[in-house]
């Protein structure tokens, strides 16, 4: 199946493009960028070889869409989506570190606590956890934003003031959208029959000084999503929760040997296996949306992709 795994477009006004591990962003005259949301998959911060059909349609309009759903709330980068794998919005000056905010002892926070850690990022865990139990109120636990491929990293609200990276009058700002969009995802999340377990924020700062929400929200990507149904039974029972996120990627890659370590090899991705990854993409959008996923037509993804987006320029 056609894919989009990387583009080389030079549309009018042109600065530069960033290549991302997912995303390639393109700077037009400093003043708008040009996201295009690419069928790439990462984990492990590792690009995986072969792209996923649709996923990058997928990941755009779920984040334009909880973008729109969001704005009452807190203000975002986002002017228009000119093709379904294109989100075009204002030239901001991104913050160096990822809101990452966590509503259930999941992912990373579990693992560092079953390594009996209870402080993570200057915030105290309480004792008495259970992989995937519910926090008695949300934690922000940020962390940096790695420039060059390398891994994000650990950070406590202190060191982010102490070295200077973000002010304590901005990080203020940061914490307060952070805690309103993960309140507002968690109601739309359980309005799906869904929990939104813990996901990570991009901000930015606009040419005059507004701080705005930028990158992705609440995609499969960049947030966990449990099943509501069933969950606390699962808890009981000590069984793994129902799971809407990537996460189910990362779990074949590991019992295949891969977890982006030095010297292991990408286990090789059959068309089959490909294909149950663009499907379960999918039935996250559908779940996540509450709505069908349109597939958009993939003939030729980079034609059509200039097309929309030089319409769009051009007006």
């Amino acid at each position: 199946m056609n894919t989009i795994t990387t583009t080389n477009f030079n549309f009018p006004g042109q600065k530069s493009v960033y290549h991302g591990k997912v995303r390639e962003v393109y700077n037009i005259n400093d003043e708008l960028l040009v996201m295009v949301a690419t069928d790439r998959l990462s984990a492990f911060d590792v690009v995986m070889p072969k792209g996923i059909p649709y996923k990058g349609q997928i990941l755009n309009q779920i984040a334009t869409r909880f973008m729109q759903l969001t704005q009452d709330i807190v203000p975002n980068w986002l002017i228009a989506t000119p093709d379904p794998n294109v989100a075009v919005g204002h030239l901001c000056q991104p913050f160096k570190v990822e809101m990452v905010i966590r509503g259930y002892l999941s992912g990373h926070a579990a693992r560092e606590y079953a390594l009996g850690k209870r402080v993570l990022c200057g915030v105290t865990m309480p004792e008495g956890l259970k992989e995937n139990d519910k926090f008695p109120t949300p934690i922000i636990t940020p962390s940096t934003k790695a420039d060059n491929g390398e891994h994000d990293e650990d950070i406590s609200r202190e060191d982010i003031l102490a070295k200077g990276i973000v002010s304590e009058e901005d990080y203020i700002v940061l914490e307060q959208y952070t805690r309103a969009l993960f309140q507002r995802g968690t109601e739309i999340a359980a309005s799906r029959g869904l929990i939104l377990v813990d996901t990570k924020y991009e901000f930015g700062k606009t040419k005059d000084g507004k701080i705005v929400l930028i990158d992705e929200i609440h995609t499969p990507d960049s947030s966990r999503y449990f099943y509501a149904e069933g969950y606390q039974e699962r808890q009981d029972k000590g069984e793994d929760q129902k799971q809407l996120s990537k996460e189910f990627v990362r779990r074949w890659l590991i019992e295949n040997g891969f977890q982006g370590k030095e010297g292991q090899q990408i286990p090789d991705m059959t068309d089959e296996y490909i294909e149950s990854v663009s499907e379960r993409y999918i039935e996250l959008f559908e779940n996540i949306l509450g709505e069908p996923f349109v597939k958009a037509d993939i003939s030729n993804i980079n034609e059509r992709i200039e097309k929309n987006v030089l319409a769009f320029l051009n007006k």
